[in-house]
């Protein structure tokens, strides 16, 4: 046995040494021949290339077999032609499961067509009405006390800083920092005012300085409530729940600590950054696309063109040829607030279009900000609470985290919230038209107002008819066709009236 086991080692010893040797002859060859070997490489290449060529021959050739087998058998006069229940594209069961592309290209190329020809039927018949004197006065480029202003206002965000400073080397009490907050918060919406009402200057120059004012004021009240936040946050070593950090490092642990840190490099890139809420970091986008924001600076520059010619053009002359909507002929003014209705939608959402989309991703773009939410699908809104979550999603974002919640952890019922967050939105709306104005009868500030039992009412028919779309009919009529002409026309005629008098 043990004989066996050696003879069967040695065969085995010798075959493998056998195949070892043929192996080194073959390298040796192989090593000799480079010519051989890149003729053998050359001929397997071509043997696949002739094989997917086979391939790819009877491919073809078995689908023209299964097209002569669909020919034969499935469109032959006895085959059934209807064998399934189906609904037609445009039935109330189908209607909603279809794409409807090319009847949305059809009405752009209508709605382009009628409206070049109403644009060149109007200019055949007035000619050219652009002027600049309604937007900027004969001393626009003079008016150096609201541009003083707005060169001044950065002083305040830095004296938050230095405040935010003071209290995190505890050199003030939480009281002293709220006080100090407060009066700096106030002077940046009083110092504007002020200087819009005491010197007479050009309506847009006083409407872009008081928009200014309303940011700046927000950003102040959000960095001030943000770093107290993060202060008690610090005291009580609370910690977060890590789905509220989208950040995949953050998302690795089970809990996370905010930091925080008073940093001037923070303050300065919320201040400039397309947010109103602030955080010590933002996501980030890798680059900045060069090309990309030339394209958008382009379209801006259309966009607002086109905007201003349709002011000039259309909504200026309308507004002149009528009558306060208040004082004259009902079915006059509502003549008039129809025939003005389209043209001021037209702007409307045009300035939408430039502000929200262009402006702000041009901006978020060269500060590589990386949350571009900046409004989400309003126009499908079929509540007027659904827009107002959708169509301005920066002041959303602010009104949630520094007045709506907070407001709830205060003990304070949700309805009352919610009317203390329309009653905000309603006073800076009226600021932000009645300061530039000169005139107070508070008609934005009532028509914001009156938000709020439409936002019962939709809220209640949406409730009766669900998947229904009587709430975005109800949403597009009353604030678009009926709210905004009927306030352009009452701030218009306020304001004629008001010149009149003081000449």
């Amino acid at each position: 046995m043990i004989d066996e086991q050696a003879a069967t080692t040695a065969a085995a010893t010798v075959s493998t040494e056998e195949q070892k040797s043929v192996l080194t002859r073959r390298r040796s060859s192989a090593g000799g021949d480079d010519e051989g070997k890149r003729e053998a490489e050359g001929e397997e290449r071509n043997g696949e290339v002739k094989g997917r060529v086979v391939e790819g021959e009877e491919e073809a050739a078995g689908k023209e077999k299964e097209d002569e087998v669909g020919v034969r058998f499935s469109y032959r006069a006895s085959s059934p032609a209807h064998r399934r229940i189906k609904e037609s594209p445009l039935s109330s069961d189908a209607i909603f499961r279809q794409s409807h592309a090319g009847l949305f290209n059809l009405c752009i190329v209508v709605l382009v067509a009628v409206n070049s020809r109403l644009i060149i039927e109007n200019i055949m018949k007035y000619g050219l009405l652009i002027r600049a004197g309604f937007w900027f006065s004969p001393k626009s480029l003079r008016d150096w006390p609201l541009l003083m202003c707005c060169l001044t206002l950065p002083i305040l965000p830095l004296a938050s800083f230095m405040v935010e400073k003071l209290v995190q080397r505890k050199h003030l009490s939480e009281t002293g920092v709220v006080s100090i907050h407060v009066l700096i918060t106030a002077a940046s919406v009083f110092y504007p005012v002020y200087v819009i009402l005491r010197y007479e200057s050009a309506v847009l120059n006083g409407v872009v300085l008081m928009l200014m004012t309303c940011i700046l004021w927000m950003k102040l009240v959000s960095y001030a409530h943000t770093n107290y936040d993060m202060r008690l946050i610090a005291k009580t070593s609370v910690k977060f729940p890590a789905h509220l950090f989208d950040s995949q490092e953050n998302s690795q642990h089970q809990a996370q600590e905010l930091p925080y840190d008073v940093s001037f490099k923070s303050l300065v890139y919320f201040m400039v950054a397309p947010t109103l809420c602030y955080q010590p970091s933002y996501p980030r986008s890798a680059c900045i696309r060069k090309g990309w924001v030339a394209r958008q600076v382009v379209k801006l520059l259309i966009f607002t063109g086109f905007m201003g010619f349709i002011i000039e053009q259309y909504i200026n002359p309308i507004v002149k040829n009528s009558k306060h909507p208040l004082k004259g002929d009902l079915l006059y003014a509502m003549e008039r607030v129809l025939k003005l209705s389209v043209p001021n939608l037209y702007v409307w959402l045009c300035m939408f279009y430039c502000f929200f989309h262009l402006w702000l991703n041009i901006l978020a773009e060269l500060l590589r900000f990386g949350d571009r939410e900046f409004y989400k699908d309003w126009w499908n809104a079929r509540t007027f609470e659904e827009y107002w979550r959708m169509w301005n999603m920066p002041v959303h974002k602010w009104m949630v985290r520094h007045v709506y919640f907070p407001c709830l952890r205060n003990g304070i019922p949700k309805g009352l919230a919610i009317l203390i967050a329309f009653l905000l939105s309603a006073i800076f709306h009226e600021l932000c038209i009645a300061v530039p104005c000169h005139i107070f009868k508070l008609w934005a500030f009532l028509s914001i107002m009156f938000q709020v039992p439409l936002v019962l009412i939709t809220n209640y028919l949406q409730n009766k008819f669900q998947n229904s779309m009587v709430g975005n009919m109800i949403f597009w009529s009353i604030f678009s066709i009926f709210g905004q002409p009927m306030c352009v026309l009452l701030y218009y005629h306020d304001v004629m009236n008001r010149k009149v008098k003081s000449l």
